[in-house]
């Protein structure tokens, strides 16, 4: 069994499965490329949905065996390095990975392929040196302060910090691919190769020997970033060749940033927001919490992905709409995207919790404690569906800084919820200041959305109703 799983891994490691796949996919995201704008939204909503269950399954996978291996204790560093690491490394791209969204579509539409050609180079360049700083400044900070730092995380940290420049460039070729709808191209590599690799390097140790331990999980995390990146890069930019054609380049960096910034606060705030509570758990209790409240959270990202799925196709025909001619029109389409959101929202939901302990106690009979948390957790993620893909609706029409600004302040609300709940009822305070700041979340954004573009994204909401904008 060692040896076969050796060499399982190398043949999915090989560069022929790729050069098999990535065209298919490639022929897969032409399929709807001349269709109507409305049908290509629902069309890559739903691919994307397709593959977020695919990715749900081999990461659900994944995590679970990662967990019986290597332990509770273990498994809970490994998932505190690694969800610092996601969050630096959207951090480090600074919003470019969503200005791309935002202006890749208007340079294609009006021609304009001299700053087209500018945006794709420098917004690469830029993010790998800045993800590069930020890897430097953090190793070095987690020596500087090693005093302060529990010991079992150092060396973790340290390593993990190695690939950060590939999590950074990962997400820019994920906006490059999605601005071009090439959602097969912009979500199979991060949502399904790269934790597909993350196994097979994990059966790679396993056969090799080594140590079960949160090191040996980190470089296999490692080692999955790096392959997912690489191979990303190099497909990513021979289609946007065999797109566009070569030519002089445009740059305009600062146009391009101040856009790009306030959406970084944005996700910045977003991403913080939905992994906050891992983090603070990680603070305040021990790995083996983390590792409960962590499987506990991957159980919730089965009902979470829908809402990113609708976002993943509906950013660019939002961008697409912003004229003032087309307000109506965006208006009757953003609506269509709570219903999108909501309803198979709640249909998963509430078969997590049917399945729920049984999905828990695959993690081992320790992580099964983490049930109750379920029904805190699921009851906020459909709230918050409730009100569709609405920053999305914000940050495409011009209103990212008002966004940025409501998501400053959830974080500061979650933030302080956790700061009060978790030392007082453990996980469970953590999974209910998660709630309570998603509801928030939710209202801030719909009362914003009412009053800037005037449509109430709310499931339930009259359609008659419309703001003054």
């Amino acid at each position: 069994m060692r040896f076969s799983a050796v060499e399982t891994a190398e043949n999915l490691l090989s560069a022929p499965i790729f050069e098999r796949v990535m065209p298919l996919a490639r022929r897969f995201d032409l399929m709807w490329s001349g269709a109507d704008e409305t049908a290509v939204a629902q069309r890559i909503s739903l691919i994307a949905f397709a593959i977020r269950i695919v990715s749900a399954g081999i990461a659900f996978l994944s995590q679970v065996v990662m967990a019986r291996w290597i332990g509770t204790f273990d498994y809970g560093i490994y998932v505190f390095v690694w969800t610092a690491m996601v969050i630096l490394g959207s951090l480090s791209c600074l919003g470019f990975q969503t200005a791309l969204i935002r202006f890749l579509p208007l340079y294609r539409k009006t021609g304009d392929l001299e700053r087209l050609r500018g945006i794709l180079l420098t917004s690469r360049l830029f993010v790998l040196a800045s993800a590069t700083i930020v890897a430097a400044v953090g190793a070095g900070a987690v020596w500087f302060f090693s005093d302060a730092i529990k010991s079992y995380y150092l060396l973790p940290f340290v390593l993990a910090f190695t690939c950060l420049p590939m999590v950074a460039l990962g997400d820019v070729l994920d906006g490059t691919a999605r601005a071009n709808n090439w959602p097969v191209r912009a979500l199979t590599p991060t949502y399904i190769v790269r934790p597909f690799l993350v196994l097979a390097y994990l059966g790679i140790a396993h056969g090799l020997g080594f140590e079960a331990s949160a090191m040996t999980a980190v470089i296999a995390a490692v080692l999955a970033t790096y392959s997912t990146t690489v191979m990303q890069l190099f497909v990513v930019t021979r289609n946007l060749d065999a797109t566009y054609p070569a030519g002089p380049r445009q740059t305009e960096f600062v146009l391009w940033a101040k856009v790009a910034l306030p959406i970084f606060l944005v996700e910045g705030f977003f991403f913080l927001l939905t992994n906050a509570d891992v983090l603070m758990v990680g603070i305040f209790r021990p790995p083996e919490d983390v590792g409960v409240y962590f499987a506990t959270v991957k159980i919730i990202a089965l009902v979470h992905f829908v809402f990113f799925a609708v976002k993943a196709g509906v950013a660019q025909q939002f961008a697409a709409r912003t004229g003032l001619e087309d307000r109506a029109e965006l208006r009757d389409f953003a609506r269509q995207t709570v219903g999108w959101t909501f309803w198979p929202s709640l249909l998963i939901g509430l078969a997590v919790l049917v399945f729920g302990r049984f999905l828990l106690s695959l993690f081992g009979e320790a992580f099964v404690e983490g049930y109750p948390l379920l029904f805190v957790l699921v009851a906020g993620v459909v709230v918050r569906a409730s009100v569709g893909p609405v920053e999305s609706l914000l940050n495409m029409t011009g209103n990212q800084n008002i966004c940025a600004t409501i998501f400053g302040a959830v974080l500061a609300v979650n933030v302080a919820l956790n700061l009060i709940l978790i030392p007082a009822y453990g996980l469970m305070g953590a999974a209910t200041a998660n709630a309570g700041a998603t509801l928030v979340e939710a209202g801030l954004l719909l009362f914003m959305a009412y009053r800037r573009i005037g449509v109430v994204m709310f499931v339930f909401s009259p359609k008659s109703i419309t703001g003054a904008a």
